[in-house]
């Protein structure tokens, strides 16, 4: 998924039949007025394609906020609320409201995300997808599934649960190489932990007291040859309730990072690899 709107359209405009959407939104950083407006013109151009994840975080550093001109309003179901009713059609003799350009009558199916059990908990209220954020938050992956498939109630949008996890990647030839590139993972969330993040950096060989600070942020990651990924992947699926499963790489070079996504295909598809 996307965040950029304008990346949303170019990536729609050059595909035939994938869904396109943002991963995520971070609503209190925008109007939902704003946001009804771009998502809505996407479903009008791209039918039926258009996801929209929103989530309920900053997302950035208070002087990054302050510069979007954050709204003040930490209510983030009434802004959810708000966004969705710019795209619900009038109703006859309801009171006129504003109108969002483009965004009534058009239905782009709304995901709430998350990394705790908050937007877990409203978008089993609401009956909508819920994708929880195991990529950087992995330890709240079991309640918030749980807490979300627990409380979920039937909605026009769904009539049962439906959950996506988010999962940090590295597939390569070898499980060596794979820790290698995930490297490259680490360091991103060790900057960040230090309060100073960086660009991806290149990959390079951890101390022990450097994985082990990043820990509770990467486990859970898919890492390693094909061989391991497939086994890590079955075991996941046979303890977690999960519906969809969205990979993100933080790998350095963009071939490598390539690679690892067509081992991970080869993977899905069942094509068998030799043993490192």
């Amino acid at each position: 998924m996307l965040r950029r709107p304008t990346l949303i359209g170019l990536v729609a405009e050059r595909t035939q039949n994938i869904r396109v959407g943002s991963g995520g939104i971070m609503l209190p950083n925008h109007a939902p007025l704003v946001i009804a407006e771009q998502f809505g013109t996407l479903e009008s151009l791209f039918p039926g394609r258009i996801d929209l994840g929103l989530g309920r975080a900053p997302g950035t550093d208070g002087r990054t906020a302050q510069a979007l001109r954050r709204s003040d309003s930490n209510d983030f179901p009434a802004m959810v609320e708000e966004l969705r009713s710019y795209f619900t059609p009038e109703r006859t003799g309801q009171r006129p409201q504003v109108q969002a350009i483009r965004a009534r009558g058009q239905d782009p199916l709304v995901w709430l995300l998350g990394s705790s059990d908050f937007s877990a908990g409203q978008a089993a209220q609401l009956g909508l997808p819920f994708s929880f954020a195991g990529h950087f938050s992995p330890g709240f992956t079991f309640p918030a599934i749980d807490t979300y498939r627990k409380n979920f109630q039937p909605s026009e949008v769904l009539s049962e649960p439906y959950v996506k996890l988010g999962l940090n990647l590295a597939v390569a030839d070898t499980d060596r190489g794979a820790q290698l590139q995930f490297s490259s993972t680490e360091q991103h969330f060790l900057a960040l932990g230090r309060g100073r993040p960086v660009e991806i950096q290149p990959p390079r060989d951890m101390t022990q007291q450097e994985a082990q600070s990043v820990h509770s942020s990467v486990s859970g990651a898919v890492v390693g040859s094909p061989t391991t990924v497939r086994e890590q992947l079955k075991g996941l699926l046979d303890t977690t309730d999960i519906d969809e499963i969205m990979f993100t790489s933080y790998i350095y070079e963009h071939e490598d990072r390539l690679k690892s996504y067509e081992l991970l295909k080869e993977v899905i598809d069942g094509k068998q690899h030799p043993q490192p």
